[in-house]
């Protein structure tokens, strides 16, 4: 495409499509689209349309409808006031208003204040993260309490398997509860079976008939039968022509729960919500609905609506699409992971995010086993419990890459996160098994208080003297003096003076809050730097002084939790706790505040010396010395000079029936205010995009995009540099086909993007373009996308021929032992036949250099800093052609973050869509991070304080999408590879990190765009992937993509039932476009020679003349809400 296209007007909207229609649809009759619409027309035209022949039937079908609609009314009314009646009056439980929230006296309406002196670090992508998450479980003594949406417990945190088995994820879990760990995981409980009207039909129509009350006339009580039954009738023609319950998550939380709780009674695993309404709920939901019913178009049509509601349990009480999407790791109650990472199946990954793993000459090298090797693209996973149920290809499918960002802490903060963790258990433990009483659950306690015995009230904060790690003086520095939320004040950098124009900056931004005088309250003692030389990889040194050179910054260090040595409390009965005894719920747990500890010391053991003397002997002294050095020096520590570490506070979107307390969206607040305070620049990486500049977009309700038209106005009419840069997927969710009816909701999600970006009235960049500014000059959208080569070259064709045995069937023998169950002891599962078989022939094949070794299996170097030219990476056809075995995949943005102005971030679980952001949908986690510490940069060309934190995941981000990092090794861990206690690895100086220093300036902002052009426009040539911005039709999509890969319509050979192939393999090579034989194999090696990193620029004009979601797949206002 032309340069001078790209800047088509198209991109800000089809504006011919504004006007009138904008007005509503009163006096519409066909209603609105999909069930508001056609579940109307259906029950008119089925009841109405026979009477209406003449004016005499037309004014008797009135007069019917009208009674009936008394009649049902009167039937709503009736019965919503017997049924509230015994609901309050059975239920037993406490009720909950969704009233003012009971968390406005924090910044952003969060549950949590900002707490003070933390150490925090991040993690890009799942390599680097899992291996720290390893190395964390290897450390807990305690506790280990984990919230997923999904845990596979076969997830192997660190690769290759086959030398890393002990690191399979339930297997350390399994060791962790023989050393005596507690440990509580919350899984999302999915749904697993359709709840259509069949559950209750005929049997609710019948049941509510018959409580009409008995002075009802007959000709009365006909009337309410027929409404009834037109009711269900229109709902089951609804269920039919569209099914509410396709496609079924794939994952396994029930597998997850027995698998691991059958490994040991330490483990205790809950799922939450319970999907099924009980017939009390349902029948009061139902007949609420009921009650307001009035046949005009609009307002009928909103029965079955609110009735599907009902049935399928989008009420309070019962929830059937939401979910728990929280990713959430506690190790000790000192050392917490979050943010976007699962520990799950498809999450693990490296930087250049290879999609091959085909390993002709070593098939220990396979990276992905079984399950964890999908394309969710090409087939979802499918019985997740079952390794051997992967029905992909690899010898000639691609996986799909991952891109995903993750942190870690310690410090105050991770009492808030403890305090979310516990909330969550005794709420779900409340609901679904104190009743049961089973040995093996138990309620959670923070020190004394037992927090879920009334939600509402637990969310009202300790007072100062009582919260721990912190005083009294900076535990309310940040409280809020009148009764609303704080508006959002960036935390200032400090040290170093200041210029009077970065102080005018400061201002602009905020009035910042100063940091406290006092210092925290943290363990003395400071492990040294990781030391990375010829000696080998090295843990912490034994100095407590950071090492020579060091790039970290003096100032407080929150050391993971020691491997050893904890004194008194671990030398007696550590392995001895059974399933319902752990340290957080004793008296003295280990979370007790160290200034109360630290006078209470010697009054402790003085009082207990005599009989601690008896029972312990000669291991008292030594008990003794370690407590002494462990406090010694805390007074003066706590009144030091500076505070020093990073400021942190826990925003999160959960209400009642995720958590038991009324809504809280304090994620949005933060992202809204952040936006709007944001001075110059606003990085967002998100899965989704989908939110709304006003009231004028409905189903959408958050406000994000509000926030974001506001900010860019502002700077325009200015006439300030400001950008926004969003880098999302492709292509939402999963889908193969977009034409298909299997791809639905993929299409309605799309549109909605669409529609929050630059379509339909009132999206982003037209409400600027509106205001008579470009809105490209302000904000611009990307995606990621990546490509591989997979090694079915002569050298596995050798293997295959020497051995007899297929590459796919010695791989399966492989999977077959490295997803043993976790009780077979490691080692006693040997690889069958084929495997060996294999092995042994490709260890005897001929020397291929770099085909039969490993060293070209996969090519993703290619595209990363100092990788070799794809031109020069050798090739010997076997089973494919070197033209078909090059595949390209999107690289799937699995991230949550905002980073402002390169000073503050936001890292978590929550999705930019209202199902994260409205509070009561998803139930999600987040942390805003302000790093005080200073690092020199620019913005715009002018020197600029920027917060560490913030500005090295954001370079690091841009050279990873950029290729302007080196490929990751995963044998080799680095610094970024470690817990909590080391800092991040970075090489500041260099001239990669210099070219992305200052997001602002021209000479970046042309490379990214030009990288993310030429990526754009080889990935198109070479591979046809959709979306593309030359496709802005349906029939521009036949011709693009639809008649390459897509199985042909027509018979094939006449012969009735079967098909023609398709051109060409998902994701592989449009060869046509090429030269025939070896020419066109360089032809497509110089195009891929151009690509560098993974970004592309997302194609605004894709089917920008259609209706994406199709009319004849019509959406309803229930898969609306679920799809936003």
């Amino acid at each position: 495409m032309a340069g001078n296209e790209r800047e088509d007007p198209l991109a800000y909207g089809e504006y011919h499509e504004r006007g009138p229609q904008e007005g509503g649809d009163e006096g519409n009759e066909g209603g609105e689209r999909g069930i508001i619409g056609d579940t109307y027309r259906k029950f008119r035209s089925k009841y109405q349309q026979p009477q209406s022949t003449s004016g005499s039937s037309s004014g008797l079908g009135a007069s019917i409808f009208n009674k009936l609609q008394g009649a049902v009314h009167e039937i709503g009314a009736e019965l919503n006031q017997r049924l509230s009646g015994r609901e309050h009056g059975q239920s037993g439980q406490a009720q909950y208003s969704v009233g003012p929230e009971a968390t406005s006296q924090n910044r952003f309406g969060s549950f949590a204040r900002q707490q003070y002196g933390n150490d925090v670090k991040w993690y890009v992508d799942g390599c680097g993260y899992m291996w720290a998450v390893s190395i964390a479980i290897e450390r807990a003594r305690e506790s280990i309490w984990i919230l997923d949406w999904w845990l596979s417990p076969e997830l192997y945190l660190r690769r290759p398997p086959s030398k890393n088995e002990q690191y399979r994820l339930d297997r350390m879990l399994q060791a962790a509860a023989q050393r005596g760990v507690q440990i509580n995981i919350i899984v999302y409980k999915e749904v697993t079976q359709a709840l259509t009207r069949k559950y209750i039909t005929p049997t609710l129509p019948k049941y509510l008939h018959s409580l009409l009350p008995h002075s009802t006339d007959p000709f009365t009580r006909s009337l309410s039968g027929l409404g009834l039954a037109a009711t269900f009738a229109a709902l089951e023609q609804v269920e039919a022509e569209n099914p509410l319950m396709a496609p079924i998550l794939p994952v396994s939380s029930s597998h997850t729960k027995h698998h691991l709780e059958n490994l040991h009674p330490n483990i205790c695993v809950f799922r939450h919500p319970d999907h099924l309404p009980d017939a009390q709920t349902l029948q009061s939901s139902f007949l609420s609905s009921l009650q307001n019913l009035s046949l005009t178009a609009k307002k009928a049509a909103s029965l079955p609506a609110d009735a599907l509601k009902a049935i399928y349990g989008m009420n309070e009480d019962v929830i059937l699409y939401w979910a728990h999407h929280e990713k959430l790791c506690l190790i000790d109650g000192q050392t917490a992971f979050m943010g976007g990472l699962d520990l799950c199946f498809g999450r693990w990954d490296l930087n250049q995010h290879p999609i091959a793993d085909c390993h002709p000459g070593n098939l220990d090298d396979i990276v992905f086993p079984g399950q964890d090797w999908n394309n969710a693209r090409i087939a979802d996973f499918q019985d997740v419990a079952h390794w051997e149920n992967n029905k992909l290809d690899r010898k000639t499918s691609s996986r799909m890459g991952w891109s995903d960002i993750s942190i870690s802490l310690h410090g105050p903060v991770v009492e808030d996160l403890r305090e979310h963790f516990v909330q969550r258990w005794n709420f779900i433990y409340n609901e679904k098994y104190d009743v049961r009483k089973e040995a093996r659950y138990h309620r959670l306690a923070l020190g004394s208080q037992v927090l879920g015995a009334n939600p509402q009230q637990d969310v009202v904060r300790p007072s100062a003297e009582n919260r721990p790690y912190q005083s009294q003086a900076f535990y309310g520095h940040s409280s809020a003096t009148g009764p609303g939320p704080q508006q959002y004040q960036p935390y200032r950098p400090s040290s170093g003076s200041q210029n009077p124009s970065e102080s005018q900056a400061y201002a602009q931004y905020g009035q910042g809050q100063q940091p406290p005088t006092q210092s925290p309250n943290y363990p003395p003692g400071q492990p040294g730097q990781a030391s990375y030389g010829q000696g080998g990889y090295q843990g912490y040194g034994a100095s407590g002084a950071a090492q020579p050179g060091s790039q970290q910054p003096a100032g407080p260090y929150f050391p993971p939790p020691p491997s050893a040595s904890r004194g008194l409390d671990e030398t007696e009965g550590a392995g001895e706790r059974g399933p319902g005894e752990s340290h957080h719920n004793r008296p003295h747990h280990h979370h007790e505040r160290y200034e109360e500890e630290a006078r209470a010391l010697g009054g402790r053991f003085e009082s207990g010396m005599q009989r601690m003397e008896q029972r312990y002997g000669e291991r008292i002294e030594s008990g003794i010395h370690h407590a002494q050095q462990r406090y010694a020096g805390y007074e003066t520590r706590q009144h030091g000079p500076q505070m020093g570490g990073i400021p942190c506070q826990i925003v999160r979107s959960c209400s009642k029936w995720s958590h038991g307390v009324p809504t809280e969206h304090s994620i949005q607040n933060a992202y809204c205010e952040i936006i709007r305070n944001s001075l110059h620049f606003v990085y967002i990486e998100n899965q989704f995009f989908i939110t709304a500049t006003g009231d004028k977009q409905k189903p959408i309700k958050n406000l994000i995009g509000a926030a974001i038209v506001e900010r860019i106005l502002r700077a325009a009419r200015a006439g300030e540099k400001y950008k926004i840069i969003v880098v999302m997927p492709a292509i939402p969710a999963f889908a193969g086909d977009l034409k298909d009816d299997s791809s639905l909701g993929t299409r309605a999600i799309m549109e909605f993007q669409y529609n929050s970006i630059n379509r339909g009235g009132h999206s982003i960049m037209e409400t600027i373009a509106d205001a008579g500014f470009d809105p490209t000059q302000y904000i611009r959208f990307y995606n990621l996308r990546n490509y591989d080569r997979i090694n079915s070259s002569a050298s596995m064709s050798e293997a295959e021929r020497i051995s007899g045995v297929s590459y796919e069937d010695a791989r399966k023998g492989l999977d077959a032992a490295v997803e043993l169950p976790a009780d077979i002891p490691q080692g006693q599962g040997s690889p069958n036949e084929n495997y060996q078989r294999y092995q042994k022939a490709a260890a005897s094949m001929t020397s291929r250099p770099g085909l039969s070794d490993g060293r070209w299996d996969t090519v993703s170097e290619c595209y990363m800093l100092n990788g070799p030219d794809i031109r020069s990476v050798p090739w010997e056809n076997g089973e494919l052609s070197e033209m078909d075995a090059f595949v390209s995949e999107e690289l799937y943005v699995h991230s949550k973050v905002l980073i402002a102005d390169d000073r503050v971030a936001i890292c978590g679980s929550a999705n930019l869509n209202d199902r994260s952001q409205l509070g009561d949908h998803d139930s999600e986690i987040a942390c805003v991070i302000e790093d005080p510490t200073p690092l020199d940069s620019y913005m715009d060309g002018r020197p600029w304080r920027a917060s560490k934190f913030a500005a090295t995941l954001r370079r690091q981000l841009f050279r990873k999408h950029l290729g302007l990092i080196p490929a990751q090794h995963m044998e080799r861990p680095d610094q970024n590879f470690e817990p909590i206690g080391v800092p991040n690895a970075y090489d500041f100086g260099s001239d990669p990190d210099r070219l992305v220093t200052d997001p602002l300036a021209d000479a970046f902002l042309n490379q990214w765009n030009e990288q993310a052009r030429r990526n754009t426009y080889a990935f198109g040539k070479v591979f046809h992937p959709v979306p593309h911005d030359d496709v802005r039709t349906w029939k521009d999509y036949d011709a693009f993509y639809e008649r390459f890969f897509h199985d042909a319509d027509e018979e094939a050979d006449g012969k009735l039932g079967k098909k023609k192939p398709a051109k060409y393999q998902w994701g592989h090579v449009v060869a046509e476009d090429f030269s025939p034989g070896p020419q066109g194999v360089r032809e497509v090696k110089d195009l891929l020679s151009t690509i560098r990193g993974t970004l592309v620029e997302m194609p605004l004009l894709f089917l920008i003349k259609e209706d994406i979601a199709k009319e004849g797949v019509s959406l309803n206002p229930l898969t609306e809400e679920i799809y936003t």
